[in-house]
């Protein structure tokens, strides 16, 4: 190099945020919902299917790539993810008149994608940043939560009101979106790149955080008892921020019938500056209090919001405060799973080791929404939606009570390996 990488480091982190916010447009797709209810009479429980099939296939992709990525490096894969993401959002645009045609394009094609993108720069940065670990993955994937903010305004406005000119706009935007990742993923990819082996930054020691006794493998990993609570740990912390985020702009623009200071996708915006924020600050809070304290202040926030959404009949306002602590709390979830990954189990095989935890996430999103959606067709085919809304949310804070219980053993470390 020829350049230190200590002093250099931080562009790595800058390219991995960039790359982040576009990925982010998977959070987007609750503003499609409505276009495609409307354009299609297609039911809740259609319009959220290729936002589940994007996660299971996003954290499908995290698997595969975290194994490449250890041995290929991250510029690769991410490129690939890059094209892959183009690919889908352009099979999407030709067959966005079928659920299955959305399933394949959307949900399959580019979640694969996605997943490809998304673990690459969480590796990297786990690696250029070793004495910062909560703070940095924070930073890198709270471009993901962010992604909303720029996506969820833009994508109403290019897809509109006007219901039989859909058929032009809902085609449009996927191809559209195509271009955007096709240049600005792959783009991005270009500047990625790993430390030497052996590197640390000037005059870190390794006191300042708690490191894993050695490098466990994939292997390794699933013999250890700490995997299998982190997995459900991230199965049931995720399970109220995805289900929130899933219903998010429907939830907003029923409440805004009766009048609100904001359209559904700004506040789909708003929720998104509260999703990346809780990444940066959680992971930061973590580093300083330790992992244990920042997820039981997760899953304490997540209960707490979801009391605030029962509120909603109280207004719009109300309303959107909750779910942007859902979306708060829900981000640090995204960012210290990969860090107490690292912790427990070692920075060497994180980009593998977090492709297998992280697919906790993709299971929930693709049950945990689908189960609610269904909840709310019910509760609308009886004529009685915010009951339906009451239902979900009562059961969502009970889950984050119970993910709080399920974080108590994790203060021991993984065993050492030889």
């Amino acid at each position: 190099m020829s350049e230190s990488p200590n002093l250099g480091r931080a562009k790595y982190a800058v390219a991995a945020i960039s790359m982040q916010v576009l990925l982010g447009i998977l959070y987007s797709w609750s503003v499609f919902r409505a276009p495609l209810e409307q354009f299609h009479g297609w039911s809740r429980a259609q319009s959220v299917m290729p936002y589940r099939y994007s996660l299971l296939a996003f954290a499908a992709g995290m698997i595969i790539a975290g194994f490449w990525q250890d041995k290929r490096g991250p510029r690769v894969v991410a490129s690939a993810g890059g094209f892959l993401l183009a690919l889908g959002c352009l099979i999407a645009g030709l067959l966005h008149n079928t659920v299955e045609g959305l399933v394949v394009g959307y949900g399959l094609v580019a979640g694969v994608g996605v997943g490809f993108a998304y673990v690459t720069p969480i590796a990297m940065c786990v690696k250029w940043f070793p004495d910062q670990r909560g703070m940095i993955v924070g930073l890198a994937v709270m471009g993901f939560g962010l992604g909303p903010l720029v996506f969820g305004p833009w994508l109403e406005w290019m897809l509109g009101k006007d219901v039989p000119a859909m058929a032009h706009t809902i085609p449009t935007t996927f191809f559209v979106l195509a271009v955007v990742f096709l240049v600005g993923v792959v783009g991005a990819a270009q500047f990625y790149a790993v430390p030497p082996p052996g590197w640390k930054p000037a005059g870190w020691t390794g006191s300042s955080i708690r490191l894993a006794a050695s490098d466990l493998n994939a292997g390794q990993m699933l013999s250890q008892w700490q995997f299998y609570l982190l997995w459900l740990l991230y199965f049931l912390g995720s399970s109220v921020g995805l289900t929130a985020i899933g219903e998010g702009t429907p939830l907003l623009r029923e409440a805004a019938k009766s009048g609100a200071m904001m359209s559904a996708g700004t506040g789909l915006g708003v929720m998104a500056i509260f999703n990346g924020a809780g990444r940066l600050a959680w992971g930061s809070i973590s580093d300083r209090l330790g992992r244990l304290p920042a997820v039981l202040g997760m899953c304490a926030t997540s209960a707490l919001a979801c009391a605030l959404v029962l509120r909603q009949s109280e207004g719009f306002t109300s309303l959107l405060l909750g779910l942007c602590l859902v979306a708060f709390a829900y981000g640090g979830f995204l960012a210290l799973m990969p860090a107490m990954t690292a912790d427990f189990f070692g920075a060497k095989y994180v980009g593998a080791n977090y492709g297998i935890v992280f697919s906790a996430w993709g299971l929930c999103g693709f049950l945990v929404p689908g189960y609610f959606a269904r909840i709310l067709d019910a509760a609308r085919s009886r004529g009685d939606l915010q009951g339906g809304y009451r239902e979900v949310f009562t059961l969502l804070a009970i889950v984050a009570c119970i993910a709080a219980l399920t974080a108590l053993p994790l203060r021991r470390k993984a065993a050492p390996l030889p």
